[in-house]
């Protein structure tokens, strides 16, 4: 069967993209193959996740290449055929000019249920020290399509998680990620790449 061929866009450690190859090797990806790797820095462990699954991997060093970036990034994009991006932990933020190249192609996960506590400056272990702060009872995660708003475009799927009273930032963004996004970015990713298809 034909496959949407899918890019991961990756800054880190990768464990979003993880969970995604782990649904594939599962068949619950029948639509998509994750094609290529791309990270915005070197030597992220995002990497050798990829190479693990025998997936190309490549590096956009939005450090060096200042300008040039995203041009530098679409040369992977054709040059590997990709026609889905899945932002899986991708830290930097995409103009409209490259947003608007792939619309309702391009997805996110975020570690909060939007509305709430997202947009710039809210990423990473900084959602949850929000969430506990505020006081919230409930927290969890969004898949979202992608435009030049931080965490602005249509919502696709969300999990809400318990806060659990001596929930820390570190133990709840633990449990946002294996009760949450570790769920939905599997199946949104599916689901968007059936939908192209």
């Amino acid at each position: 069967m034909e496959k949407v061929k899918i890019a991961g866009f990756v800054s880190g450690g990768g464990t979003n993209l993880q969970a995604i190859l782990d649904a594939s090797e599962r068949g619950e990806l029948p639509h998509g193959e994750i094609a290529l790797v791309l990270s915005s820095k070197p030597g992220v462990y995002a990497m050798e996740r990829a190479k693990n699954h025998g997936i190309p991997a490549v590096v956009a060093h939005r450090k060096e290449l200042g300008d040039r970036f995203e041009a530098e990034i679409e040369g992977y994009l054709a040059a590997y055929g990709i026609e889905m991006i899945v932002l899986a932990g991708f830290m930097s933020i995409l103009s409209k000019a490259f947003t608007d190249r792939f619309p309702q192609r391009m997805i996110n996960i975020h570690p909060s249920l939007i509305p709430s506590f997202c947009g710039k400056g809210f990423y990473g272990i900084h959602v949850h020290e929000a969430a506990l702060r505020y006081g919230v009872k409930v927290s969890g995660a969004t898949v979202h399509f992608v435009n030049e708003i931080p965490d602005g475009g249509q919502i696709i799927r969300q999990k809400a998680v318990p806060v659990l009273p001596g929930d820390t930032p570190e133990s709840l963004q633990k449990r946002v990620m294996e009760e949450a996004e570790w769920i939905i970015l599997p199946e949104a990713t599916e689901e968007i790449a059936a939908r192209l298809l």
